[in-house]
C-alpha cells in the first residue's frame, strides 16, 4: 500500500492525527522536500511518528519511482509531502502509476497554500490558474513568458493570480520576493502590454501557517525594497470585491510606516 501524507503549511506541528496514525503503522517512511519549502525538523517528525524517515530526492520520486512502488506492492509505505499531497502534479503521477500497478493507495490531506491564501482577505473562488515564477538558471536566463500570459488571461477575466516562488531544495536555493518582482517587471518591459505595473498594488503572503505570518498590500516598486521572510507567495489581484478591498485596506493601515 502507498500512502501520501500531507505535512501542512509550515512545520511538523501541522501534521494531522490521521497522518500520525498512518505513519505509525507503516513499514517504511519517506519524506519529499523538493516541491515545497517545509520548515519543520526531521528529527522531531521522526519522534512524533516513532520511526526513521528517509529523505527522497527528485529522482527518487520521478525517474526512479519504481523502487518505492515495488516496495508498496508488499509493504505499507508512506511518503510525507509538504502542504497537501496532490497539489503538486508529481504526486498525482505517482498515484496514477500505483493505480496502474493495482497497488492500493491512500491520501491523507492537509492544509495547502491554495486554501491558505484566503487569509489575505481575497476570495478563493476568484483565483484563476496559478503560476510558478522559475529561478533564472532553470530557464537559462530566458524570461518566463508563459507566466506573463497567464497573468494577462486572469486579469482579462477579473481573476487573481497566485504566483508561487520557485525553489531548488537540493541546492538550498529559494527565490526571494525581490527577485520575483524584478522578473515580472522585466517581462512587462519586454512585452509592453500593460499587464504589470510597478505602481500596482499586489499582495505578498509570507510564512503561512506559522506564528509569524506577514501580509503586505503595497506597490510592487515598494515591495521590491523590503526584506521579506520566506517562504512567501505573490498575488496579482484582478477585480476586487468591496469586501476584499476593505480587508486589504485594513492590512495596509496596520503595516508599519
Amino acid at each position: 500500500m502507498l500512502t501520501l501524507i500531507g505535512l501542512g503549511l509550515f512545520d511538523e506541528k501541522d501534521l494531522s492525527l490521521r497522518g500520525i496514525e498512518e505513519a505509525r503503522k507503516a513499514d517504511k517512511a519517506y519524506l519529499e522536500l523538493y516541491t515545497t519549502a517545509w520548515l519543520g525538523d526531521l528529527k522531531k517528525l521522526e519522534e512524533i511518528v516513532g520511526k526513521k524517515i528517509q529523505v527522497l530526492s527528485r529522482k527518487d520520486l520521478e525517474e526512479n519511482s519504481e523502487k518505492i512502488l515495488n516496495e508498496a506492492r508488499e509493504k505499507n509505505v508512506v511518503v510525507f509531502v509538504g502542504g497537501d499531497p496532490l497539489v503538486a502534479t508529481t504526486h498525482s503521477a505517482l498515484i496514477l502509476e500505483a493505480m496502474k500497478l493495482k497497488i492500493k493507495t491512500k491520501i491523507v490531506h492537509n492544509s495547502s497554500i491554495i486554501s491558505a491564501i484566503a487569509e489575505t482577505g481575497l476570495h478563493v473562488y476568484k483565483f484563476g490558474p496559478c503560476v510558478t515564477i522559475p529561478l533564472p538558471e532553470k530557464t537559462k536566463g530566458k524570461l518566463p513568458e508563459s507566466v506573463y500570459e497567464i497573468i494577462k488571461m486572469n486579469k482579462r477575466r477579473g481573476l487573481h493570480t497566485l504566483c508561487l516562488l520557485d525553489i531548488d531544495a537540493e541546492k538550498e536555493k529559494f527565490m526571494k520576493v525581490r527577485e520575483a518582482i524584478e522578473i515580472l517587471l522585466e517581462l512587462e518591459e519586454k512585452r509592453k502590454e500593460e499587464v504589470i505595473d510597478k505602481n500596482e498594488k499586489i499582495v505578498v503572503f509570507s510564512r503561512a501557517g506559522s506564528d509569524e505570518v506577514e501580509i503586505f498590500f503595497e506597490a510592487m516598486e515598494k515591495l521590491k525594497e523590503k526584506e521579506i521572510e520566506l517562504p512567501a507567495v505573490l498575488i496579482i489581484p484582478g477585480l476586487l470585491h468591496f469586501t476584499e478591498k476593505e480587508f486589504l485596506e485594513a492590512i495596509s493601515s496596520s503595516l508599519p510606516c
